[in-house]
């Protein structure tokens, strides 16, 4: 027997677990938290223990497929590139390189991120690059760029034993970042004074100190009343406003119209609980704000982090250690994929694409022309396929027919396609109607890092061979450039690639697999290979220079429920399950857990449709129609209906509404109108 335990990292959430996958006899076998990890501290969530169970899975991707007929088949690596390859070609000499669209994977590593954003706009000539942070977390980068002059969280979860005030808003924490959830309950029980602030009443409310029940959509005008509030009773930070922020007495006047009074009638939420709130949080030595996509599936999602911006700014709460803004990443490597330029705005380090200057920087660096214009958003280029100005997408480690908004729309877009590339480890509801399908490694199977959701740069090592005849995904795509006929691909290994992310990439210059190795980890910014990394963001000023306040006005969700469609929908994750379940369906742990999705809907609300629990009842919108079992619980209030889109049986997607954010071009996942019914069988 060979026995060993390789260190890796957890590849479910943004917690950036470290854990130890054990091998025996070159199989997977277990895995082990690892004792000395800082976010984990010798524990690991339920997905965390099972995360090597669907590594080797029968299902496995071992062979690439392409298309014959209606039916995907196996072929051998040469022919499956040279087709792409060709194809890719032949598209872009015909109708230009803004025909092609790539999605780029928060599941992958980033130097694999690194290598496809590069083969998209040096060998492609495209900005069409995006991935999911599009349809999670890009109001924060938006807005809190546009705040502070940095997109990414404020501070590191150790903070959090650190914090006396923790406001935890639009983020259902146990369920979806257990690990940073279990730091929130121990901070309660040493003293830390936690509000949890959400639609549902999810399982943190029992730990709360104060929990705050708003109606879907109105976390602007709730925050804009808390700062009310905080103005009007004086207990804002005159100094640091002084010194550190710009624009206040505008937003002195747009927070002016948000009494306590008006708040009640758009949120529901009594004036008292809006004053307590409002002093807790102001007056608390350290308070930290913890927020997720609760407060960025929205029409308004950057407009609600700006609003978050506001009031840690008001009371001075960032800059500081125990406190700040900390948005919660939902993928293991979601920040990566933004460090690394999976965005089509941005090269690695958020450097711009119609900057001249960083332009001719990564042009000198890879020898190639590249073009100025943004590409388009992951919506956008679906909207585009679906019009035929996209004719070919290339999609890696995403699964937009589960995970993207109106997804009947999504399947006709796809269909419209010439050429559809998907590169994933199963063959997922994508890469189902795929015209080529490549076999990938998973995280066990390569070298690389991760970045977790406090800008923590941790390396993944190796564990197994690939299974089959899969390959990691930077040799997949390094391979496909040089059948193009382009140099600047021919890596080594993982980490040579680092290094070249490195010499370009101002945050990551002072990293180094050494280095990593050594300290197990570095947070970015790490400029010199001297620096330490960095805990916490903005302790001497912004990365803009001045933090700006920016006034935002309360605007409703764009659908709201009328007399066809009477109840809103929302939508989100379970502890179980991860993402489209493309992994966690396959863990036999995982599954036996929970094997299917429920909508959860309030008892007056079942009493009033007839509905008891457990029963088959359709839910509709002006989009779609899904048959789901109902879970009558009190958790979600009356008038709301809550559906997980893990499930591809009962996809919470098919419903969802498309309308997107006017600044980050994210959809509305949290809020849109249904109608639930339910189902006559026949006899």
């Amino acid at each position: 027997m060979d026995y060993k335990a390789v260190p890796s990292v957890c590849p479910y959430c943004g917690c950036g677990c470290g854990l130890y996958l054990e091998v025996m006899d070159g199989h997977l076998v277990g895995t082990l938290p690892s004792p000395t990890h800082p976010i984990g501290r010798g524990s690991l969530c339920i997905k965390g223990w099972s995360a090597h169970e669907f590594v080797e899975r029968e299902a496995r991707l071992a062979r690439p497929l392409w298309k014959r007929g209606a039916n995907l088949e196996p072929t051998d690596w040469d022919t499956a590139l040279y087709f792409v390859a060709e194809r890719l070609k032949a598209i872009r000499d015909r109708y230009g390189p803004r025909s092609i669209a790539f999605l780029s994977s928060a599941k992958c590593t980033n130097e694999e991120n690194y290598v496809f954003m590069k083969f998209a706009r040096s060998v492609v000539g495209t900005n069409n690059i995006d991935h999911c942070a599009r349809l999670c977390h890009a109001p924060t980068v938006a807005g809190l760029a546009y705040a502070f002059g940095s997109g990414a969280m404020t501070n590191s979860v150790p903070e959090l034993d650190e914090a006396s005030c923790i406001l935890v808003i639009g983020s259902n924490t146990t369920e979806n970042h257990p690990m940073i959830a279990s730091r929130i309950i121990n901070a309660r029980e040493r003293g830390a004074y936690i509000i949890v602030v959400d639609p549902r009443r999810i399982h943190l409310a029992n730990y709360a100190d104060l929990y705050i029940q708003p109606r879907l959509g109105t976390d602007v005008a709730l925050v804009n009343g808390m700062m009310n509030v905080i103005i009007q009773e004086g207990w804002h930070d005159r100094e640091f406003i002084r010194s550190r922020t710009e624009n206040f007495e505008a937003l002195r006047a747009r927070v002016a119209e948000y009494t306590p009074e008006r708040v009640r009638e758009i949120t529901g939420v009594e004036p008292g609980l809006l004053r307590i709130a409002a002093r807790t949080y102001a007056l608390s030595p350290n308070s930290s704000i913890v927020y997720a996509m609760g407060i960025t599936e929205h029409v308004t999602g950057t407009d609600n982090v700006l609003t978050l911006a506001n009031l840690a700014m008001l009371c001075g709460q960032v800059g500081k250690r125990g406190s700040g803004i900390n948005p919660l990443r939902g993928q293991n490597n979601v920040q990566g994929a933004c460090d690394m330029g999976g965005l089509p705005d941005v090269y690695t380090g958020y450097q711009r694409v119609d900057d001249p200057a960083a332009r001719a920087k990564f042009e000198e660096a890879w020898g190639a022309l590249l073009p100025e214009e943004p590409g388009l958003t992951v919506v956008e280029m679906i909207d585009a396929a679906a019009e035929g100005e996209i004719r070919a997408m290339y999609i890696m480690g995403e699964n937009p027919m589960l995970s993207d908004p109106d997804i009947n729309h999504v399947r006709e877009a796809l269909a419209n396609l010439d050429l559809l590339v998907v590169q994933d480890i199963f063959l997922n509801e994508t890469a189902e109607l795929a015209t080529v399908v490549f076999p990938a490694c998973s995280f066990a199977e390569k070298d690389g890092t991760f970045t977790a959701t406090d800008r923590r740069v941790q390396r993944v090592h190796r564990a197994i061979d690939p299974v089959g005849h899969s390959r990691a995904d930077w040799e997949i795509v390094c391979d496909l450039a040089r059948i193009m006929g382009a140099g600047g691909f021919a890596y080594r290994g993982a980490e040579e690639i680092f290094e070249e992310i490195t010499r370009l990439t101002p945050s990551y210059a002072g990293m180094s697999y050494r280095r990593l190795e050594e300290n197990g980890y570095l947070q970015w910014p790490c400029p010199t290979e001297e620096h330490p990394g960095t805990e916490f963001l903005h302790r001497e000023g912004f990365a803009r220079g001045k933090g700006l306040f920016t006034p935002v006005t309360w605007k409703p969700p764009l659908e709201v429920a009328d007399e066809e469609y009477p109840l809103y929908l929302t939508t989100g994750r379970v502890h179980f399950h991860y993402h489209t379940g493309t992994m966690t369906r396959r863990s036999p742990t995982l599954n036996r857990e929970m094997s299917f999705g429920a909508v959860d809907l309030n008892p007056r609300d079942a009493e009033r449709l007839g509905v008891e629990d457990h029963e088959l009842v359709s839910v509709s919108s002006r989009r779609g129609e899904v048959k789901i079992r109902t879970r009558v619980t009190e958790m979600v209030p009356p008038g709301v209906v809550f559906i997980p889109f893990n499930f591809r049986e009962s996809a919470a997607n098919a419903l969802t509404n498309p309308a997107r954010d006017p600044v980050s071009k994210i959809p509305e996942f949290k809020v849109c109108a249904v109608k639930l019914e339910k189902v006559t069988t026949r006899r």
